[in-house]
């Protein structure tokens, strides 16, 4: 039929390009033993010098790492970048002379639900399995292993289990539109609720990974607490949600923007740490509404270094507008 004829056309053209990843980490028992722990997942070659997009959790810590080919060649591989923030990696191996089959990249922004779509990976090391399904969701928002909140992960019921992170979400033309990601499961295994990250996000991502190992986001130098309802009844906030701000780092751009923190002769403790009050009020970053630190983190997600937003900030019962150039965002930093 067509559509087996569909399907056929989408593995012939991309099962080669597909590559199982196993990752070796290495712990100490008891006895101070090394024991190396090992894991599997999936990537897919985006070039023919060896560069292969996948989960940043199929490569989270691993001592070493390691790609099969179709063909079952095995090549040691390195981390090339990272994007913790999207459960992104790209990882490369030196190919020498050989010649790769690569995936080429769909487009993720003309998605509709009810389009034919097909997962490619290495389910419970059963290499290089296709399964068929719908696009059954878009703009999904879920919690990655990271703690990141992904906000328009593209929902699927083409069966996806473990060994499938990392692996192709492939249009009916065998083009990529999603880096398969994660499952809600109560068992563990598919119950048809799928999810991938869109390929457009891997595409805005992909030059910083490989040039810099990370993305370079931007930043608003402050110290940012989340207010809630409890937060806000017990501090006397005139608002249960946004972003207060607690410390404006002395010389940031922030500071010269006009952000005002609050007095370390009014806080409250937060778990281990403690936010003072009075401070100024984030409730927009650039017409955006952010009610929470997750909406905060997505408002910035895709700004650089060197940009300029907008905030609205409500201070001494009055709104705000002013406008912050961007630094870099630390490699680390408290939510």
């Amino acid at each position: 039929s067509q559509a087996e004829e569909e399907a056929i056309g989408v593995y012939r053209e991309n099962n080669r390009a597909v590559v199982n990843i196993t990752s070796v980490m290495y712990r100490y028992n008891w006895f101070l033993h090394v024991i190396p722990l090992e894991g599997t997942g999936s990537g897919f070659i985006i070039d023919d010098a060896g560069l292969v997009l996948t989960n940043y959790h199929v490569v989270k810590n691993a001592g070493s790492l390691a790609v099969t080919l179709f063909d079952g060649t095995v090549f040691p591989a390195d981390v090339v970048g990272v994007d913790r923030e999207n459960d992104l990696a790209v990882i490369g191996f030196d190919p020498a002379d050989r010649d790769l089959d690569t995936v080429r990249f769909g487009s993720s922004t003309d998605l509709r639900i009810g389009q034919r779509v097909y997962a490619l990976g290495n389910p419970f090391g059963l290499e290089r399995t296709l399964t068929c399904g719908i696009i059954s969701g878009l703009e999904r928002p879920l919690q990655t292993p990271e703690g990141f909140i992904v906000q328009k992960l593209i929902q699927t019921d083409a069966s996806i289990n473990p060994g499938n992170s990392g692996g192709p979400l492939l249009d009916s033309r065998g083009r990529a539109v999603g880096v398969n990601t994660m499952i809600l499961s109560p068992t563990g295994g598919s119950v048809g609720i799928g999810f991938a990250v869109p390929i457009e996000v891997a595409r805005r991502v992909l030059p910083d990974m490989i040039e810099y190992g990370t993305v370079r986001r931007g930043w608003i130098d402050i110290a940012a607490v989340g207010i809630y309802p409890v937060l806000a009844r017990g501090a006397g906030l005139p608002v249960d949600a946004g972003i207060l701000v607690s410390r404006v780092q002395p010389g940031s751009t922030a500071e010269a923007a006009g952000l005002r923190g609050g007095s370390p002769m009014s806080s409250v403790r937060i778990g281990r740490t403690r936010a003072y009050l009075g401070g100024d009020i984030i409730v927009a970053v650039d017409g955006k509404e952010v009610d929470t630190m997750v909406d905060y983190f997505a408002a910035l997600e895709e700004t650089r270094p060197g940009d300029t937003v907008a905030l609205t900030v409500l201070r001494d019962g009055g709104l705000l507008e002013l406008s912050v150039e961007l630094t870099e965002r630390p490699e680390s930093f408290s939510w």
